[in-house]
Parts: structure tokens; C-alpha cells; sequence
């Protein structure tokens, strides 16, 4: 079993918020991350991906599919967008980096799999000091 990690970058705006909720309470729970005016992030995300080597090719994954299958499901649909307002897989959710994390795995999963490889994990740097990985359910 080998592992291979490929980093991509986006850049996104979300707030942290409960509808629900006054705005003293959004404030006293997600601090600045509930400005109503929201706030932005330049991310990293690295998707790292397990298997065997194809004897043929050397390869567990195609590096040029890898990076296609990222871009199409998760950095066109994330990159200077509105994490809250105007991503699909992202809708109705509360858009932490927790949640975000675990919302992008599912994105790739069965595109990673029709390649040939196992998703290992995904992880989210939202800033130089936080950042969140997950490993599936498993």
C-alpha cells in the first residue's frame, strides 16, 4: 500500500451562523466568524489517496486524473465562491472547516474509487494555524 498527496488552493468566503439564533448568541458562539459582512479564507486542501502501484504504469492513481477529478468536483465549485450562498454540496450545512472537510471527502470519494484508488483523507488548511483532516467513516 503506498499513499500519494496532491495539494490543491481556493480561495472562499463564509460565515458561521444559526439562522435560528439572535445575533448576540452567533456572536457569543462563532466570535468574528459570524460577521454579518462574512469573511474569506485562502485554503489548502490535500487529498491524499492509498492503493497499489500498477505494475504498468508505476502509478496508484494517474497524477493528471487526480488533479482533474479535485478540480472539477471541488476547487470550480468553491474557488472565489460564497461557501454559504453558492456551493451545491455545501447547502443547508453549517460551512465550518469541520464540515467543509467531510463535505469535499464525499465529493471526490466515488470519482477517486472509478479510478482505481482508495480515498485515504482530505485535508483543510484554513489558516497557518488551523486546519482539519478526515478519514471517511471508517
Amino acid at each position: 500500500m503506498i499513499y500519494l498527496t496532491r495539494r490543491e488552493r481556493f480561495n472562499a468566503a463564509h460565515k458561521l451562523y444559526r439562522e435560528e439564533w439572535s445575533l448576540e448568541q452567533n456572536e457569543a458562539v462563532f466570535g468574528k466568524c459570524s460577521n454579518p459582512n462574512w469573511h474569506g479564507h485562502n485554503y489548502e486542501l490535500f487529498v491524499t489517496v492509498k492503493g497499489e502501484v500498477d505494475p504498468q504504469t508505476g502509478f496508484v492513481i494517474d497524477l493528471k486524473e487526480l488533479k482533474h477529478i479535485i478540480e472539477a468536483h471541488v476547487i470550480e465549485k468553491l474557488d472565489h465562491r460564497n461557501v454559504n450562498l453558492d456551493v451545491d454540496f455545501m447547502r443547508g450545512k453549517m460551512a465550518s472547516t469541520e464540515v467543509l472537510a467531510i463535505e469535499i471527502f464525499k465529493q471526490l470519494k466515488p470519482h477517486v474509487e472509478a479510478n482505481g484508488a482508495m480515498l485515504h483523507s482530505v485535508k483543510l488548511v484554513e489558516t497557518e494555524n488551523n486546519s482539519v483532516e478526515y478519514f471517511g467513516d471508517e
